[in-house]
């Protein structure tokens, strides 16, 4: 059989399509006959023809990973003692890959022990003096031990010897090569016992990767993967070396003469340091080492005759160039500005920068725009509250450069600020904007790159102006429908379209006039076909979800059911990821508008998201080697039932083994996919309601699924359903309260709650803890009481919001390995700290006073340290703001009043500290905090009323904060509403009725006019003594549309009151406003 066998498999070589369909066919005749093995053996071992004997390999390798149970014992053993054979005097290397690949799968099924001939194969080569035998042998070895890890941990110590002898031998590249990779795939699986040999190998390997650089680049660039893994697994291991490791990846991504690739691996290696060990970084005084090597990367001038890939015409502004150490340079100054604390790094950054944006040099000039453009999203408070004006000026200059590379920048760094120095940042539109707008007016076609990069920085800069676009309107709406109109570019049109989105989210009902002619041109790219037009239909789609979502349901409801079948119509007949996942955010857009036009597509909206989640589409597995031999793998017997049958031919294809890849690689549009359907399909289930209940199981069957999936964005929107699904539900059981739907609910939380709070312990990324604490917090807000009903809950979510405010959580580098300099941590770790404190409230108000306290008493002090002077103004902010919301929610549960007493006098003194503070909002929350406490606490703080109304008292006559002033006056209200004879009338109430109307705070009206219509009945005389200031206040609070109704109702009762009671002094004071509010406040009193 063996010579037939490979006159068959030489025929599979030809070029000849019907030779290799016939020697297919006999080839799978001859796979029925169990002779087959020993034959592929004899071929592979004996045949002349590398290529052939390779495919032998091959083909036995497929065998043995689904057949290996149906091969004979003794086939299986002469298997085990030819394959090494065969390996051992073969020349080839493609052919040794094969055959290396192959005994990795047979280890797979027969233990590492149960093969004592490859240890000893393994152990001999390795060590042999030849080196080429060295090679192979390491070769062997880094693919067994690949795909097997773990049965070869007894044998981890011996390897790790072994490891740290080849390192040394630097004349043999393809032995370290082998070596190292087989270290990265062993790294993860090894143990405390392992970590001293661990530790005293990175020397070595430092050495050896030097040496594999100068040998082989691309072998070194892979090879430097081992980082990553050591840093990922075990920190460790590392922290004694950083300082030499940071200094082996400065060389190489500073060093000109490499390639790219390898610069690029070495650079982003400092970045995941960054990531994962902040403070080890700056504990070991390597900060300024890194920034003083990536500078200069950051701002290399292009060779001769080239740009930059960003300034590059055909650049499409999406940023996709990711690989080249420029691009790489300013990853690590961003890592930095999310992982640090803002004063360590711009102390010793900002020199940095400013040396480069005084330069001559353009490229220098960018550079340092560059730096402050990425810093924007990580600092942005300490950019916001000390050096706004002094960086936006240094934009603005820089957007008059006189090279277009450094424009460019600019634009590229005020898109940045715009989108995270809010709201700060917007009170610069009068000088910001007439720039931008001059931009636009140039639309110069021939440069769409440039028009590209100001059109992101207008978008960013518009969308959260809010009103303040209104005197802009007319230019920028005529801007955007003429280049609609008038342009040839579909590039341009597509800006343009965005652009409306952009000025829609924050015109809001401003923009209605301008929407027929906006529909008009939408409509003509919406329902386009052709292939050039669809990023421009997909962007057409996105600003028609924010036009559902702002314009107001009056203009936007006739549309509604078209756009639901517009969104079917499209996704039955393009098959395209990005215009799909436009189609889920336009669903989402409509359920907030008219839910009731989703009710008949709901099937056929939610299988075409489930089946998104369900795909494997876009993600490709790197498959280590050629599978043309993939169909020939038949099953061989036909006396095996039926369902195997199914499992065909190709079923090596789908079915391939986690360890035959050499990586997986996603492409964005599928995991941007995944994530819209997420998140619209949460949205969908919470504004349908009822409606969805016969979707919700298998919707949120598949969403629970993806709470592993490798893209945090992807785990963050999944966590983020779950938590509407259980909103959903709660609001089902509260429309329609039978004990179906309650039970429901219960049990639903019964599996999100766990889910939430072990992802919020064991999750590595920042950014997905965050999401899962803001959804928890919306979960607690809206179920209250019954995401505690499990007796456990409560002291979970309690210790997960402790574990977060010490740090204790795997996402938050605490490691407990040094003390932590307590006041000064990264802005975004300050903010996962928020999300947790948020909760506090929520629990507070969700559960009876009294089994909370306990809790309460262990997270107040955690609080209260964020108060102290030396913290940043955001933490003193969060940490007042947050008291007052606890001692708010005390109010209204089951004894709240005897927890509020008890705590007051730990919460006074940091409240009047904070009442005194530079900054308006800490005093804000610290002037509400006290009103609360009042309010909670009840009589025992009323001998504290007279410190406290002094307190205000000289705070009223100092304070010009409007917000703060709104404040004041609900917290003498809250006061006088708890204990009205503990507060001299007679000089606080004129006082605060000449405050009114409030100007910022308009919530607390209903504060203000609830105590004002309490004193009416308490003391009538008063309150007519000062009928003109309150009627006038009134007027402008009915009809105002930021007020709430009820608030509105209960003035407009005490309105007529007053008409009914005291008509002459009412009367008197309504003659004395100006006609417009005189009309509103009869037409209020008239309907109510």
């Amino acid at each position: 059989m063996t010579e037939e066998l490979e006159q068959i498999l030489s025929q599979l070589t030809q070029p000849d399509n019907a030779v290799i369909q016939q020697a297919t066919a006999q080839l799978k005749q001859a796979f029925k006959d169990p002779a087959i093995i020993p034959a592929l053996c004899a071929v592979m071992s004996s045949s002349q023809n590398p290529q052939i004997r390779q495919s032998a390999a091959v083909m036995l390798r497929l065998r043995v990973k689904k057949h290996w149970k149906k091969i004979s014992p003794n086939d299986r053993e002469s298997l085990k003692a030819v394959v090494l054979q065969a390996f051992m005097q073969e020349t080839e290397h493609t052919v040794q890959h094969s055959l290396s690949q192959l005994c990795a799968v047979m280890v797979k099924h027969e233990t590492p022990d149960r093969w004592p001939a490859l240890l000893q194969l393994l152990n001999e080569s390795t060590k042999s003096s030849n080196p080429h035998d060295r090679q192979v042998g390491l070769l062997l070895l880094n693919k067994v031990m690949e795909s097997n890890p773990e049965p070869f941990k007894p044998h981890y110590c011996q390897l790790l010897q072994l490891f740290s002898t080849v390192l040394q031998d630097h004349n043999n590249p393809t032995a370290l090569y082998y070596c190292i990779l087989t270290l990265t795939a062993i790294t993860a699986y090894t143990g405390s016992e392992e970590m001293n040999q661990m530790r005293s190998i990175i020397p070595s390997l430092i050495v050896a990767l030097k040496h594999l650089i100068k040998a082989d680049q691309s072998q070194a660039s892979e090879a430097m993967e081992v980082f990553n893994e050591l840093m990922e697994s075990e920190v460790s291991i590392i922290v004694p070396h950083v300082a030499d490791m940071v200094r082996f990846w400065v060389e190489v991504g500073s060093d000109t003469a490499l390639t790219d690739s390898v610069r690029v691996k070495a650079l982003s290696c400092i970045a995941f340091l960054i990531k994962l060990k902040s403070k080890t970084v700056l504990k070991q005084k390597l900060l300024n080492p890194i920034l003083q090597a990536i500078f200069p990367v950051l701002t290399a001038v292009p060779p001769p005759g080239e740009e930059d890939p960003e300034d590059e015409e055909d650049d499409s502004g999406d940023g996709t160039d990711n690989d080249n150490p420029k691009h790489c340079a300013a990853q690590i100054i961003d890592t930095m500005a999310l992982h640090m604390p803002p004063e360590k790094l711009f102390q010793q950054l900002m020199p940095f920068a400013q040396t480069c944006l005084a330069s001559e040099n353009p490229y220098q000039r960018k550079g340092g725009l560059m730096c402050l453009a990425v810093l924007a999203e990580g600092c942005a408070d300490h950019i916001r509250t000390k050096m706004l004006s002094s960086v936006l000026q240094t934009v603005c200059q820089s957007l008059s450069d006189s090279n277009e590379v450094v424009r460019s920048a600019a634009l590229f760094a005020l898109g940045q600020f715009s989108e995270h120095l809010q709201p700060e940042v917007s009170k610069y539109c009068e000088e910001l904007m007439p720039l931008l707008l001059g931009y636009l007016s140039s639309l110069n076609q021939s440069k769409v790159g440039h028009v590209t990069k100001a059109f992101y920085a207008l978008e960013n800069f518009m969308e959260n102006l809010g009103a303040d676009i209104e005197p802009y309107l007319p230019t920028l709406m005529e801007t955007m429908l003429s280049a609609l109109n008038n342009t040839d570019s579909l590039k341009i049109k597509e800006l343009a379209v965005s652009a409306i989105g952009a000025i829609a989210n924050a015109a809001k009902e401003l923009l209605v006039p301008y929407f027929p002619p906006v529909i008009e041109s939408l409509k003509g790219f919406l329902t386009t076909t052709t292939e050039e037009m669809r990023s421009l239909q997909t962007q057409s789609l996105d600003t028609l979800s924010v036009l559902a979502r702002t314009i107001g349901k009056d203009v936007f409801s006739p549309l509604a059911a078209e756009c639901v079948q517009l969104g079917l119509n499209l996704t039955d007949t393009i098959d395209d990821p990005d215009l799909r996942r436009c189609t889920y955010s336009l669903y989402s857009a409509v359920s907030t508008v008219s839910p009731d036009c989703l009710t008949p597509h709901l099937t056929a909206i939610t299988t075409v998201m489930l089946l998104a989640l369900k795909s494997n589409e876009g993600i490709t597995a790197h498959l280590e080697e050629d599978k043309t031999f993939v169909l020939l793998d038949d099953d061989d017997d036909d006396d095996h039932n039926e369902e195997e049958k199914d499992s065909d031919f190709l079923e090596d294809e789908t079915e391939t083994d986690i360890h035959d890849i050499a990586g997986f690689s996603v492409e964005n549009a599928y995991i941007d996919e995944k994530e819209d359907a997420c998140d619209a399909l949460g949205e969908i289930a919470l504004n349908t309601g009822a409606v969805f209940q016969p979707f919700l199981e298998s919707s949120f069957q598949q969403v629970y699924e993806m709470r592993d999936f490798p893209h945090e964005d992807v785990r963050r929107a999944a966590f983020g359903a779950m938590g509407q699904f259980c909103r959903s539900q709660h609001k089902v059981w509260t429309e329609n309260p039978n004990e179906a739907n309650h039970l429901a609910l219960l049990k639903l939380l019964d599996v999100v709650l766990p889910c939430f709070l072990e992802t919020v312990r064991t999750e590595n990324e920042r950014q997905v803890v965050m999401g899962v604490l803001e959804t928890m917090n919306h979960v607690m807000k809206s179920c209250k009481e019954e995401a505690f009903k499990n007796p456990a809950r409560l002291k979970e979510v309690s210790h997960a919001i402790r574990d977060v405010l010490k740090k204790k959580t795997a996402c938050q580098d605490g490691g407990g390995d040094e003390p932590d300099d307590e006041d000064q941590q990264a802005e975004y770790d300050a903010m996962l700290q928020e999300f947790a404190g948020e909760g506090i409230p929520l629990v507070a108000s969700s559960v009876p006073a009294d089994s909370f306290a306990p809790f309460l008493n262990d997270l107040l002090p955690l609080i209260m340290s964020k108060a102290k002077s030396s913290c940043t103004v955001a933490d003193r902010s969060f940490a007042v703001g947050t008291i007052g919301e606890i001692l708010q929610a005390l109010v209204s549960v089951s004894g709240g009043r005897g927890v509020a007493g008890r705590l007051s006098n730990r919460l006074l003194p940091v409240l009047v500290a904070g009442v005194r503070d530079s900054d308006p909002e800490v005093r804000n929350n610290s002037v509400f905090g006290l009103g609360c406490l009042a309010q909670a606490a009840g009589p025992i703080v009323v001998s504290d009323y007279p410190m406290m109304l002094s307190v205000f008292s000289n705070m009223l006559s100092k304070e010009s904060d409007l917000r703060v002033i709104d404040n004041l006056c609900a917290a003498l209200c809250r006061m006088i509403l708890s204990n009205v004879e503990a507060v001299p009338l007679e000089q606080v109430v004129p006082a605060l009725v000449n405050r009114l109307p409030l100007k910022e705070d308009l919530e607390e009206n209903k504060t203000v006019f609830s105590c004002l219509a309490m004193l009416y009945k308490h003391s009538p005389a008063m309150i007519v003594k000062l009928m003109k200031p309150i009627v006038a206040a009134s007027s402008h609070v009915l009809g105002n549309k930021d007020v709430d109704n009820e608030t509105q109702n209960a003035l407009a009762v005490l309105m007529k009151e007053f008409t009914q009671q005291h008509s002459a002094d009412f009367q008197a004071a309504v003659t004395s406003l100006p006609g417009e509010q005189q009309a509103m406040l009869s037409a209020a009193i008239a309907s109510s």
